[in-house]
């Protein structure tokens, strides 16, 4: 029997931005728009899996992000050690998904191999492509290469019974995206493959993009890997919180439970 896995989604920062900055086409109505920033955990009995790093201190100030919980205490919110975590999916290596790599001194990193290609190679001497990457970070990763703790993926693979990757790229080289058997159906978190709802629904690709092709094939795949279009999960869009029920009231500005039925 397949396992079925809690899922749950925890916004850790948020910054405010215009609509203009998360469409590639928009009818000129430039209000300001809402973009929250996840991590995600899946969890079954005493196993858990977390879903990208998020980013600390340092790169919110650099960036202009609001912090909200750093990386230990977002993880404490539904009561997980970060130092106990062995096993952590990174979607993909933009400075929002793979920070505090050194909270984690057990864990192996489970990466596809264009993303690291990606990250290391000619299409970083683009400033236009290079900027939401933190060198810091990748150079951390290549050191966790050389110390056997990153799981390569190569496309698709099961890595856990009832837990999949699947390479879409688009965003990224390598972005990757997460299938996870839960009580409710297949749950697919899209990280970047979908930031908001609507890049997905009105086929209309987020402006950081590598590959728009692609990005354009990912919104195809979300709909085949999931058990219905309330099983996708974007990767910044704040209703993800308002759709879904959470741990308890304290939560609900912060953790949405992902495996348990929306409530709209």
């Amino acid at each position: 029997m397949i396992p079925q896995y809690e899922v749950y989604a925890i916004k850790y920062a948020g910054v405010t931005k215009k609509e203009s900055d998360n469409f590639i086409y928009n009818d000129h109505h430039d209000v300001d728009m809402d973009l929250d920033f996840f991590i995600w955990v899946i969890k079954h009995q005493d196993k858990i899996w977390l879903v990208d790093l998020g980013f600390g201190e340092e790169e919110a100030q650099r960036r202009n992000r609001k912090l909200i919980y750093k990386i230990d205490d977002a993880l404490k919110l539904i009561d997980i050690d970060h130092t106990a975590i062995e096993n952590i999916i990174i979607t993909h290596m933009h400075f929002d998904h793979v920070g505090n790599l050194e909270y984690f001194p057990k864990a192996k990193f489970y990466l596809q191999d264009a993303e690291i290609s990606f990250a290391t190679g000619r299409n970083m001497c683009h400033s236009c492509l290079s900027h939401p990457f933190n060198v810091k970070d990748v150079i951390q990763m290549v050191q966790n290469v050389y110390k056997n703790r990153v799981v390569f993926i190569d496309g698709t693979k099961e890595i856990a019974p009832g837990i999949s990757l699947h390479k879409v790229g688009g965003h990224t080289g390598g972005l990757q995206i997460v299938r996870v058997h839960t009580e409710r159906g297949w749950v697919v978190l899209a990280s970047d493959a979908s930031h908001f709802y609507r890049n997905k629904l009105e086929k209309n690709p987020y402006p950081i993009v590598f590959n728009i092709g692609e990005m354009m094939d990912g919104f195809n795949l979300l709909d085949e890997l999931a058990s219905s279009a309330d099983h996708i999960i974007p990767g910044h869009d704040p209703d993800v919180l308002t759709r879904y029920p959470h741990p308890n009231l304290k939560l609900a500005p912060f953790v949405a439970v992902l495996h348990k039925e929306p409530l709209l």
